[in-house]
C-alpha cells in the first residue's frame, strides 16, 4: 500500500511540474505579446513575426527529416525573409485597403514563385528523387507558416487592428485551455486517437463555448477598452474600435466559433506532422509548451479566417 501510495505521490509531482513550466512561461510571454501588439511600430511587428515564422519552420524541416527528406533549408530561410522584406514595403504608409489588396498581392505572387524557385533549386541535387520532396516541403513550410504570420501582421493593420489581433488571440488562447481542463475533467470520448489521443469531443464542445463567450464579451466590450487603451498611451485611435465599427452580436458569435473550429484543426494538423515523425514536440526553445510550432500550430488555421473577416469588412 505504502508503494502504491509513493507511485501516486511521484506521478502527480511529474505531472505538475511540465504544468508548472507551462504557467511561468505564459505569465512571462503573455504580457510580452500583449505589449507587443499594442505598442509596437509596424516594421517592428513584421521582424517578430518573421523571426517567430523562422523558428516554427527550421523547427518543422526537423521534423520533415523523420519522413526521410531532405529539404532545402538555407533557400526556404532566404525566400521567408524575403518575403516579410516584401511585407514591410508593400504595406508601408498606405490607407487600410490599399494595404490589404498589396497584401493580397504579394502573396499571391510568393505563393506563385515559391513552387518554381524550389523545384528550380532541387534540380541541383545529384540524387533526382530527393528533389520533389525537398521543394514539396519547402513549399508547404511557406504555405503553413510564413503566410498566415504575415496574415497577423497584416490584420494588425486594419481598422481597428489592436482590437482584432487581441481577439484573435483571446479566442484561441480560451478555447486551448478549456479544451485542456474539461477534456482533462470529464472527457470520455476520443476525437483523434490515433493523431492526438488526450483530445475528446467534450474538450473541443468546451474549447468552442469559450472562444465563443471570450470573443464575443471582448468585441462587445471593445468600445470601452478601446477608449482605455487610447487613455493610457497604449494605441493610437485607428487602433481602436468604436461606435459604429463594433459588429453586431451574431456575426462575432459566427466568427469565434469558426475561429475556434480552425484552431483545433490547426493543433491536430500539428500534432498528425509530430506524430508521422514520431516524436512528442516540434522543440524545446519553450518551457513547458515544446517548441515555437507547438506554440502557435492553432494560430497559423486561426488567423486566416479572421484576417478574411476583416478584409470582408474592408470591401464592404
Amino acid at each position: 500500500m505504502g508503494t502504491l501510495r509513493s507511485e501516486r505521490t511521484l506521478r502527480r509531482s511529474v505531472d505538475r511540474d511540465p504544468m508548472i513550466k507551462r504557467i511561468a512561461t505564459a505569465v512571462v510571454l503573455i504580457p510580452l505579446v500583449l505589449l507587443l501588439v499594442l505598442k509596437a511600430p509596424a516594421y517592428l511587428l513584421v521582424i517578430v513575426s518573421g523571426a517567430v515564422a523562422l523558428l516554427a519552420i527550421a523547427e518543422l524541416l526537423k521534423l520533415v527529416t523523420h519522413y526521410g527528406v531532405q529539404p532545402l533549408s538555407s533557400l526556404i530561410y532566404g525566400f521567408v525573409a524575403l518575403f516579410f522584406a516584401f511585407v514591410i514595403a508593400v504595406s508601408s504608409g498606405r490607407t487600410a485597403l490599399l494595404e490589404t489588396t498589396a497584401t493580397i498581392y504579394c502573396m499571391a505572387l510568393m505563393a506563385v514563385l515559391a513552387p518554381f524557385v524550389f523545384l528550380t533549386a532541387a534540380m541541383r541535387r545529384a540524387e533526382l528523387s530527393s528533389g520533389y520532396p525537398a521543394a514539396a516541403a519547402s513549399v508547404f513550410a511557406f504555405a503553413y507558416v510564413a503566410m498566415p504570420m504575415a496574415l497577423l501582421v497584416e490584420i494588425r493593420r486594419q481598422p481597428a487592428g489592436a482590437i482584432w489581433v487581441i481577439y484573435t488571440l483571446l479566442a484561441v488562447w480560451a478555447g486551448d485551455i478549456f479544451a485542456y481542463f474539461v477534456g482533462k475533467a470529464v472527457g470520455r470520448h476520443r476525437m483523434s486517437p490515433e493523431i492526438s489521443p488526450k483530445k475528446t469531443w467534450e474538450g473541443a464542445v468546451a474549447s468552442i463555448l469559450a472562444s465563443v463567450i471570450i470573443g464575443t464579451l471582448w468585441i462587445q466590450n471593445a468600445p470601452g477598452i478601446s477608449a482605455a487603451f487610447l487613455r493610457w498611451g497604449l494605441i493610437e485611435r485607428r487602433d481602436g474600435m468604436w461606435g459604429l465599427e463594433q459588429p453586431s452580436l451574431w456575426p462575432i458569435i459566427l466568427l469565434s466559433a469558426v475561429v475556434n473550429i480552425a484552431a483545433q484543426l490547426g493543433d491536430l494538423v500539428e500534432s498528425l506532422i509530430k506524430r508521422g515523425a514520431g516524436v512528442k514536440d516540434s522543440g524545446t526553445i519553450l518551457p513547458g509548451h515544446g517548441g515555437m510550432l507547438d506554440r502557435i500550430d492553432a494560430m497559423l488555421f486561426a488567423v486566416p479566417v479572421v484576417w478574411a473577416y476583416g478584409a470582408w469588412r474592408l470591401m464592404q
